[in-house]
């Protein structure tokens, strides 16, 4: 991954920040720089899970003093400028989800994705929706289907208490990265009951 330009982006499942960031650092000291990319609830939102700034300092950290990407003029150059060899959003909730099959662009991150597909490069997507099993379920087949799109692998992360929540492996994104630039979706897809390690929102 040395030198590999990626995209990081996060969306609003704060309860995933904590594993995102580690995914986020893996990559980072695996050679990878990283250009740091939140939709407007995730750059904004102070949760019990941590302030936004804190959330925001660390990014800067972990991506070298990098400038978060946090406005719509900001994520529109992704593409002209070639700025990502893939763009990840982890964690793409199911509203994010539901954005990209419809084409709207109204965050950093939607515009991101749809200003770095442009190029025909790869987009990788780290589920946690608590509707993955209903609203959302086809909105990830719609995704799965089209070009450039490819997934982390991903569970029923409390299918006692939340029967239709999804949430992907975390620890799978470097392995799902390598994948998806050689253009491989990483297998399986859908891995048994309580294997993802993030519970979702």
């Amino acid at each position: 991954m040395k030198e590999l330009k990626i995209g990081f982006a996060l969306c609003g499942s704060f309860c995933t920040f904590e594993k995102a960031l580690a995914a986020m650092q893996q990559l980072a000291s695996c050679g990878a720089r990283i250009l740091p990319i939140m939709s407007f609830n995730a750059a904004s939102t102070d949760t019990r899970f941590g302030t936004a700034e804190s959330f925001r300092e660390r990014i800067r950290l972990i991506a070298g003093a990098q400038d978060i990407i946090d406005t719509l003029p900001a994520a529109e150059p992704i593409g002209p400028k070639k700025l990502c060899d893939l763009l990840i959003v982890a964690p793409c909730t199911g509203n994010t989800l539901a954005k990209l099959c419809a084409g709207i662009v109204d965050t950093p991150v939607t515009l991101a994705v749809k200003s770095h597909l442009r190029n025909g490069r790869p987009v990788l997507l780290a589920v946690s929706t608590n509707d993955g099993l209903s609203a959302a379920a086809r909105n990830i087949g719609e995704l799965l289907n089209r070009k450039n799109y490819y997934f982390v692998p991903m569970a029923q992360d409390d299918p006692e208490n939340k029967p239709r929540s999804l949430a992907a492996d975390f620890s799978k994104i470097p392995q799902a990265a390598l994948c998806a630039l050689r253009g491989i979706q990483l297998q399986p897809i859908l891995e048994g009951p309580g294997k993802s390690d993030a519970n979702s929102k």
